[in-house]
C-alpha cells in the first residue's frame, strides 16, 4: 500500500535545516524554536498580539509565552505594552531590532535556497 503522498518535501525540509544552522552559527544569541515560532506570528501576522491570544493560536500556555517573550524583549525583539484600552491586557509590538532580524532571516531563507525567492504568503 503506497503512503498519502508528503506535502512538504525534502527540499523545504533541507531548507529549514540550512536556516537554522546559518541562525546557530551567525553571531549573536540564538531562539529556541519556540522562541521563534512567536517571533514569527508576531512579525507576519498582522494585528495586535497579546499572550492569550498567542497561546491560544499556538497551543501552548500562556506561562511558556511569557518566558519567550521575556527573551524577546531581553533582545530588543520584541516587547511588551500595556493595553490602553484595557488596561489588563498587554500587546505585544514589533521592534526595529526584530524587524531587522526578520530581513536577516528572509536574506538567509534566500541564500539557502539557492538564490530563489520563496512564493510569499499572505498574512492569515
Amino acid at each position: 500500500m503506497a503512503s498519502p503522498p508528503n506535502p512538504v518535501s525534502d527540499a523545504q525540509v533541507g531548507l529549514l535545516r540550512d536556516t537554522v544552522v546559518a541562525l546557530v552559527r551567525r553571531d549573536g544569541a540564538d531562539l529556541s524554536a519556540r522562541q521563534l515560532g512567536v517571533f514569527l506570528t508576531c512579525y507576519l501576522n498582522e494585528g495586535g498580539h497579546t499572550v492569550r491570544g498567542l497561546a491560544g493560536g499556538l497551543n501552548v500556555s500562556k506561562p511558556a509565552i511569557t518566558r519567550a517573550l521575556d527573551r524577546l524583549g531581553e533582545l530588543d525583539l520584541a516587547r511588551r505594552k500595556v493595553d490602553p484600552t484595557d488596561r489588563r491586557s498587554v500587546l505585544v509590538q514589533r521592534t526595529p531590532k526584530g524587524a531587522a532580524f526578520l530581513r536577516d532571516l528572509r536574506s538567509i531563507m534566500t541564500e539557502a535556497s539557492g538564490g530563489r525567492k520563496a512564493p510569499r504568503r499572505a498574512a492569515a
